[in-house]
């Protein structure tokens, strides 16, 4: 069992990333810290002073996991990468590292330019950062304005005669546009830039230092203030790019774990010189652990497009040289440096993930045990009240309840579609979620439900092999008159599966399960119960919404083109896979339409004289 108090006594004061799960075990949060002790332990101290937001996340909180990182900076690449996999849902806002300022110098322009940009492209420039400190980016830039004569402007070329602008003039700029800089001087000073950017900045804070004395000692106080800015600002970039492990470089990291339970291999995602990514990877009990470094090396990235330039590894192993011919990849056991440095990160990591895993594999256990039995408690209870015997799981059977779950949704009264999605235990079995066009009574929820449920059931009694699985328990989204409707016609059928509401409150989260005799059973004292039920519904309304919009949106697409005369079902097929859209074909001239197969003179005319 996950005991918060003693898990927050474990934790490192080291940089990291840590993950807050709830008692499914589904990431809810994920956040940065330069020390992960103070900073986790920070959550749990004086709630009652805590805004809504948090006390929500905290009450959740069922355990946590971490990952350590060498800096701050790091920590907060990893952090970006993790929200994006994960999708929590108290990260309010996708953090991304376009939301961090980048310095580019634009290499792939003849004379570069110098500046802040929020977006990486692939174009030839150079790209430093990204920066959390917005201030000393701005103030780096100004230094640069002040100390190298650049080119401001965007122009790549100039036409003969033109005049140069105002920082020509003021010695802001050589000249460019009117031919007067020297391109090797121009160069050399873009290649002091990136060498500054690169952290190698001992002689500029040197000679900045000179410069704030002098100024100082002249009582020029305003001067000194400047110079001492751009010497923070400098030291506080520099700091940033030694957080980048191996500057603009792409690699793995391989660590062999052995635990109590399970042979792994860890792996440590480099990419552009940061840390993105931690991923376990579970291997065949019975091999040595070099033996399982070069099967998984030989295996995994000849499967992949993915490969990294070098694989950093702790021993060297088996047709290493073979290994790198084969991948085109570098194998490498770095002794000393910053490759040696990232190592040994990840080699300490992986000690403290190995002592958790066999911990959360018994947590797993226990959480899908706890499932068990509270699933065989409701569906003991919903067959009890129709008399019939319960289809609950023997002791020793390691099979999961099936669940199925079930919602209607529509477009004021049209379009009405019915989604099922189905769980096997606390895991969606996407293979086997089903969707319905409602055909019989669209706009009426009862009888879409009654409808999608004889739909479903009678493919099953029919022998189709994609429905052929009955649930232990049918959830259905809505409050007992939804649930009457089913109950009706799984009667009908005379199958034994209990029927179940999920009713929301009014914040539209699970309040309760409603049973067939109209007695509810309240979730919020059910912390699991409560996760469980509310993502289902969720995924349930999703998959619902997801299919009710698709096909609004090709009945209006259909019922737009097939209004057009001369326009039939082929035709506008031949439209669409031309254009792609309603938008596109509306914005079409006459010779974009005559191009497309089977579009004649008079149709394109009477395509723009409809449409536009």
């Amino acid at each position: 069992m996950f005991v918060i108090e003693e898990e927050l006594k474990k934790l490192p004061t080291c940089p990291g990333v840590y993950m807050h799960k709830d008692s499914l075990g589904e990431v809810i949060y994920v956040g940065k810290a330069v020390n992960l002790r103070n900073r986790v332990r920070s959550y749990f101290r004086n709630q009652n002073k805590a805004d809504p937001k948090l006390r929500a996340l905290v009450s959740n909180i069922a355990e946590f996991e971490y990952i350590r990182c060498a800096t701050e900076m790091e920590a907060l690449v990893l952090e970006c990468n993790l929200i994006k996999k994960y999708q929590p849902r108290y990260n309010i806002l996708l953090k991304d590292d376009k939301s961090y300022p980048y310095i580019v110098v634009t290499l792939g322009e003849e004379w570069p330019r110098v500046y802040r940009t929020r977006r990486i492209a692939h174009d030839g420039n150079k790209y430093f950062g990204p920066y959390t400190d917005v201030g000393c980016v701005a103030q780096f830039i100004r230094l640069i304005e002040e100390m190298y004569p650049l080119k401001k402007c965007r122009a790549k070329s100039f036409p003969a005669g033109v005049r140069p602008c105002l920082n020509y003039f003021i010695g802001k700029c050589r000249g460019i546009c009117i031919g007067e800089a020297d391109k090797d001087e121009y160069m050399e000073m873009i290649s002091d830039i990136i060498e500054i950017l690169s952290g190698r900045d001992a002689a500029l804070i040197a000679s900045l230092k000179e410069r704030m004395n002098d100024a100082s000692e002249k009582l020029e106080y305003e001067a000194a203030a400047k110079y001492r800015d751009y010497i923070a600002a400098l030291r506080r970039l520099s700091e940033t790019q030694r957080a980048t492990m191996m500057r603009d470089r792409d690699a793995d990291v391989l660590i062999p774990v052995v635990t109590s339970g399970n042979s792994i291999i860890v792996q440590y995602r480099v990419r552009d010189g940061k840390l993105v990514g931690r991923e376990i990877y579970y291997l065949r009990e019975g091999s040595s652990e070099l033996s399982a470094v070069a099967g998984f090396v030989k295996l995994h990235y000849s499967e992949t497009d993915e490969r990294p330039k070098e694989i950093l590894l702790t021993e060297h192993i088996e047709d290493e040289e073979l290994l790198e011919t084969f991948l085109g990849v570098k194998l490498l056991v770095p002794e000393r440096g910053e490759k040696r440095a990232l190592v040994k990160m990840a080699s300490d990591d992986s000690i403290e993930l190995a002592k958790s895993l066999d911990e959360r594999a018994e947590r797993e256990q226990e959480r899908k045990d706890a499932l068990r039995d509270a699933l065989s408690e409701v569906i003991e209870y919903a067959a009890e009240i129709n008399g019939a015997i319960p289809m609950t799981i023997p002791d020793g059977d390691e099979r999961e309840y099936r669940v199925e779950a079930y919602d209607i949704s529509n477009y004021n009264g049209l379009d009405t579609v019915g989604a099922m999605v189905v769980y096997e235990g606390s895991k969606p079995v996407r293979k086997d979620y089903r969707k319905f066009k409602v055909r019989t009574a669209e706009g009426d929820d009862y009888g879409s439900l009654r409808e999608v449920i004889y739909r479903r059931l009678k493919r099953a009694k029919n022998g189709d092999e994609g429905f052929s699985t009955l649930p232990d328990i049918l959830l259905i989204d809505g409050g007992l008159g939804q649930v009457h409707a089913v109950k009706a016609v799984v009667d009908a059928f005379r199958i034994a599966i209990p029927v179940v509401g999920m009713a929301k409150d009014d914040a539209h989260r699970t309040r309760s399960l409603v049973f067939d005799d109209g007695r509810e059973l309240e979730l919020k004292g059910n912390r699991l119960l409560f996760s469980y039920c509310g993502n289902i519904q969720e995924e349930v309304h999703r998959f619902a919404i997801t299919y009710m919009s698709g096909v609004r949106g090709r009945k209006m697409v259909h019922s737009v083109l097939e209004d057009i005369p001369g326009i039939g079902p082929k035709r506008r097929k031949m439209l669409l896979d031309h254009f792609g859209s309603i938008d596109a074909i509306k914005k079409a001239t006459y010779d974009d339409l005559v191009q497309v197969e089977g579009i004649t003179d008079n149709v394109a005319e009477s395509i723009i004289d409809f449409l536009k």
